[in-house]
């Protein structure tokens, strides 16, 4: 049986020819051609069964011949706020992890003790890109760059916000339990993680005069990239089951 080919085409129901980026894949590489089926994705719910119309070097066309539209894989909006690591490629091995397992929303902190200020944000699309193709997700997740921790606490936020942090002197909340409070499965949730060197006190401080409440993670004390997968991966086990 042929493995069916998924391709990441934003607005595809009213485009004809695959990005240049996917067509180098489906023309030079898997070597599609006319007649071959393939299915696409938008980003915003739906998959697209279509057949190869065009193949060159150049250019991918296609023809729909059926909209498929999905259910979302998970209840409520998951949006996952973290301050980068220096070392980068281990911000990207979390961000390729998080949107296989599913999140709405990521954005990159620069907070009081961060160590990077600056992330290349195209790279970043592509790997969400590829994690998304990889994990057959209808849904692409909204990246956000770098956003200063004063301004970002300061935004409004649907549903329930969270900071993690390790300081034993503010009053913390297993993140798991407070997500379990929550009666059903539409609300929206926002976890802060802070950089290695964690947020500051004060910082911590500010985020819960803001509504934030104050969380840990459990009794490990986590790497910021093992932090972001933990908090996402709490986020989408408290949701109840949609079945």
């Amino acid at each position: 049986m042929k493995e069916s080919r998924y391709f990441y085409v934003p607005d595809a129901a009213r485009q004809s020819a695959l990005p240049a980026d996917e067509c180098a894949h489906a023309v030079r590489v898997l070597r599609l051609k006319e007649g071959d089926e393939l299915f696409l994705m938008d980003g915003v719910g739906n998959y697209y069964r279509a057949q190869v119309t065009e193949a060159t070097s150049h250019r991918c066309g296609y023809e729909i011949v059926e909209t498929l539209p999905q259910e979302r894989q998970w209840l409520g909006r998951i949006h996952l706020a973290i301050a980068p690591t220096k070392m980068m490629d281990r911000m990207e091995w979390m961000t390729e992890k998080v949107t296989e397992i599913g999140i709405d929303e990521l954005t990159f902190l620069d907070c009081q003790f961060s160590e990077r200020h600056i992330v290349k944000l195209p790279r970043v699309e592509k790997i969400v890109i590829s994690a998304v193709k990889q994990s057959r997700k209808a849904w692409m997740p909204q990246l956000e760059g770098m956003t200063p921790f004063k301004t970002f606490i300061r935004q409004p936020r649907e549903g329930r916000k969270f900071i993690a942090h390790c300081y034993e002197e503010i009053p913390r909340s297993y993140l798991f339990d407070e997500l379990q409070k929550l009666s059903d499965g539409s609300h929206a949730s926002t976890v802060l993680i802070g950089p290695e060197g964690d947020f500051s006190i004060d910082e911590v401080r500010e985020a819960v005069d803001a509504g934030y409440i104050s969380v840990h993670l459990g009794s490990s004390r986590l790497r910021t990239e093992t932090a972001g997968l933990a908090a996402v991966m709490m986020m989408q086990l408290s949701k109840p089951d949609n079945s």
